[in-house]
């Protein structure tokens, strides 16, 4: 296939880096397929040359040169995959350091795993701490310690509160926390009592009733759960509870949960982490 390519992402790492702003790359060429490699941990001689044999043989084989995103800090071992490897190398480390360190007037330290490992030993920890507390407070199962919650998500089932906790907490150790709002709730006109002393910390999501049926008739097929007169009823009831006590809502039907994160860390104020 002509639109058809194969790129690979090498790291002397987890290759995350290499495969974070590779594929933001790759996303602007929509006409094309993209098969995808990452060979992480290139930490070494021999492994250098099992990546670049890797890269070779693939141009060998499909007749055309591959693309090579490569967070390799080493120089001497990235300018090697740059001279042997049959392929378009961009080179993510190399590219930036130069110009950097002509700026800064220093020498970078070319130190692996500066950016996704345990150069911080404590914001790791709290990177993991985030991670264990949003999966103790997933879906109202415990309400110990929801004081200690840096935010907490409420809506109905399924609208989207769980991946966004658990991604809060991994990518920027965010305390996040979820509550589902049931129709015992919507009967009561009030919030759940668990989370009323908290309302400050509270952020709404919400989604279109129509995508909130497809999700859950993938989980209960032909439940009333899942009818779309229930999920309009719900969705509705929710939404009025969240305006009446004033808290902020976000729409996720047509939004990633990368989007969703980023609105709730920008409207709540929330400190990022970085890792």
């Amino acid at each position: 296939m002509p639109n058809r390519r194969t790129v690979f992402f090498i790291s002397d790492r987890t290759g995350i880096t290499a495969e974070m702003l590779g594929n933001s790359l790759l996303t602007q060429f929509e006409d094309f397929q993209f098969r995808r490699v990452t060979v992480p941990f290139v930490d070494s001689p021999e492994k250098v040359e099992e990546a670049i044999r890797q890269v070779n043989d693939t141009a060998s084989t499909e007749a055309r040169r591959p693309i090579v995103f490569s967070s390799v800090v080493d120089e001497a071992a990235s300018a090697t995959i740059r001279e042997r490897a049959h392929a378009l190398t961009l080179d993510l480390f190399q590219i930036f350091i130069a110009p950097l360190e002509a700026e800064l007037r220093a020498k970078s330290s070319h130190a692996a795993g500066r950016s996704h490992g345990l150069a911080d030993s404590h914001e790791y920890f709290v990177r993991m701490e985030a991670i264990n507390f949003a999966q103790t407070h997933d879906d109202g199962a415990t309400t110990r310690d929801l004081a200690k919650a840096q935010v907490i998500l409420v809506g109905v089932s399924r609208c989207g509160k769980t991946p966004t906790t658990l991604y809060l907490a991994l990518q920027f150790g965010v305390r996040a926390a979820n509550f589902p709002l049931t129709p015992d709730d919507f009967d009561s006109r009030r919030l759940p009592g668990s989370v009323e002393p908290h309302r400050g910390r509270l952020f709404g999501l919400t989604i279109q009733p129509e995508r909130l049926r497809e999700i859950r008739e993938e989980r209960r097929p032909g439940s009333r759960y899942a009818t779309l007169e229930n999920c309009r009823t719900e969705v509705r009831e929710a939404e009025a509870m969240m305006t009446r006590e004033g808290i902020p809502m976000i729409d996720t039907t047509s939004k990633s949960i990368e989007e969703i994160a980023t609105q709730i860390l920008h409207r709540a104020r929330l400190e990022r982490h970085v890792y």
